[in-house]
């Protein structure tokens, strides 16, 4: 049903501050509205909006568009597993808005045309899909019952750490991972998700950073990531939502066989 990301749409206070780091990490957007009002950039896996936030609230991710085969089908089966649907539209095209809100209250879509061709600036240093997005919530085994049993998300890791005081659900979405997290020495609550921020891969991680730092951006320095053999590092501010993380590009989850 679901085949993998197709919109991370955020929404910004400082817009032109945000898409001047966007430029600084993907290139120059591929579609900018007359009133520079929404700016778009496509990845090799999705494709990233901008567009002005109404408020300091209401910063952050404002839509999650997942890819599907097929709405009409994905509608019914969705019925079937208990969340409700609606059709709408999203820049002229039929979608699937989902009721989220008993399941946490992401702004979820789905909608049927895939990503088109990346337009990421090449070379090592380019930064062109994404790996993961994570969403942080109070209520781990809602978040799984949702992602997992609803959506029909591969679950391919539940794992708690006491040091990282974490608890971890990765949920393959096409490529990339939904990153469920979660502090296992917390009271479970019925609070809603919220968005924890976006991972995005890189060729080459060093060089990644090295590009950046030079463009004025805020950066920490390359480290080696909690997966064995990976290298990452932090863009502190710049995209909605709070701190991005840059991830070699072969650290993907392994598809099933």
């Amino acid at each position: 049903m679901i085949l993998g990301f197709q919109e991370v749409r955020l929404a910004a206070v400082d817009l032109a501050g945000a898409t001047s780091v966007a430029v600084a990490l993907f290139g120059a957007p591929v579609d900018r509205s007359s009133d520079a009002a929404l700016s778009r950039w496509r990845l090799t896996n999705l494709e990233l909006v901008l567009v002005p936030a109404v408020s300091a609230e209401a910063a952050g991710l404002v839509g999650l568009v997942l890819r599907t085969d097929s709405l009409s089908d994905a509608g019914r089966l969705l019925e079937r597993r208990g969340v409700e649907v609606a059709m709408c539209e999203r820049d002229g095209a039929a979608a699937l808005r989902l009721d989220t809100d008993v399941w946490g209250g992401l702004p979820m879509f789905l909608a049927e045309n895939g990503a088109e061709e990346n337009q990421a600036p090449g070379g090592d240093g380019a930064l062109h899909s994404l790996d993961h997005l994570v969403v942080r919530t109070a209520n781990p085994d809602r978040a799984a019952a949702f992602f997992g049993a609803r959506l029909g998300l591969d679950l391919r890791l539940d794992r708690a750490n006491p040091t990282w005081r974490s608890r971890l659900l990765f949920f393959r979405c096409g490529d990339a991972v939904v990153e469920i997290a979660a502090d296992p020495a917390a009271p479970i609550a019925d609070a809603p998700d919220q968005f924890g921020g976006l991972a995005w891969r890189a060729t080459d991680p060093d060089a990644a950073r090295n590009r950046l730092a030079t463009a004025g951006l805020d950066v920490s320095e390359v480290r080696d990531g909690r997966k064995p053999g990976s290298r990452v590092f932090t863009l502190r501010r710049g995209l909605p939502g709070g701190p991005s993380l840059v991830i070699s590009a072969n650290t993907r989850i392994e598809r099933a066989a």
